[in-house]
């Protein structure tokens, strides 16, 4: 009898990120999984015409990850890979970095952007741990300034079409993938909070009216902080709905409505 295969779909904003959330969803690590994009998305101009990128991560088998153990002789003149080492949709290879390193480029890259875009602004770089189990550190940049709500954009499409570019060409320089977030005046903080509130809240109204409620549609960094506030609260589930770019947050209770 064939064995069905676990699979798992996920929407990101790239497909290195969609690939990172599928790797932390499954506990799994990146030559465990054999990854199909089935959406490579687009990233317009600043957030323009952008859309979301999405793949299908498959478990392997135990024989199809027995058969990948056996390396294969790198060309002549190659650096060597190690084993499970893939490669991003952009050719930049998945691996270790230098952290320090990771901070100059990022400082010079990001401020050379900012620079073209006539946008005056102080960056603070920084690596910022894991914050979750099976997570990478990142390379967090903070832009500060007067008037700086041209670089956030609708929906923050601006900010998340910069900080693309940004890793892009980080990761181009370093060799290998950089996570890598920008953050404008705390602007990314203080929206988590904002939705942290919000699930809150709206957990407790689908708990009162028994009725599921359905929030506005949302990028998938955001929708993932909502999935995570409420991913163990007792009374309320989650689930997204819709397509992209209108893809929203669904939450269901679990029970009928309380009676008073």
């Amino acid at each position: 009898m064939k064995q069905e295969r676990t699979t798992l779909e996920v929407i990101a904003p790239t497909v290195e990120e969609a690939i990172a959330r599928g790797l932390n969803q499954l506990g799994l690590s990146r030559d465990r999984v054999s990854v199909e994009v089935l959406d490579p998305g687009s990233r317009g101009f600043l957030g323009i015409g952008s859309r979301q990128a999405r793949v299908k991560l498959s478990v392997k088998t135990a024989s199809e990850a027995q058969a990948e153990v056996t390396p294969t002789v790198p060309e002549a003149g190659a650096p060597p890979r190690a084993i499970g080492e893939d490669l991003t949709e952009s050719g930049v290879p998945l691996g270790q970095w230098d952290e320090h390193k990771a901070v100059e480029v990022a400082q010079r890259v990001v401020g050379e952007l900012l620079d073209h875009m006539k946008v005056h602004a102080r960056l603070r770089v920084r690596i910022q741990p894991p914050q979750e189990e099976n997570a990478q550190s990142v390379v967090w940049v903070e832009v500060q300034g007067d008037d700086l709500s041209i670089l956030i954009g609708r929906r923050s499409e601006t900010l998340n079409a910069l900080q693309y570019i940004s890793s892009l060409i980080v990761s181009r320089e370093m060799g290998v993938w950089v996570p890598l977030v920008i953050d404008v005046q705390g602007y990314r903080a203080r929206r988590e909070r904002q939705l942290r509130i919000l699930a809150r809240r709206m957990a407790e109204q689908a708990v009162l009216t028994g009725r599921r409620q359905v929030l506005e549609p949302m990028p998938a960094n955001e929708r993932r902080i909502i999935h995570l506030e409420l991913r163990d609260h007792p009374e309320v589930m989650t689930e997204s709905i819709g397509e992209e770019p209108n893809r929203k947050v669904t939450i269901v209770p679990k029970r009928p409505a309380r009676r008073s």
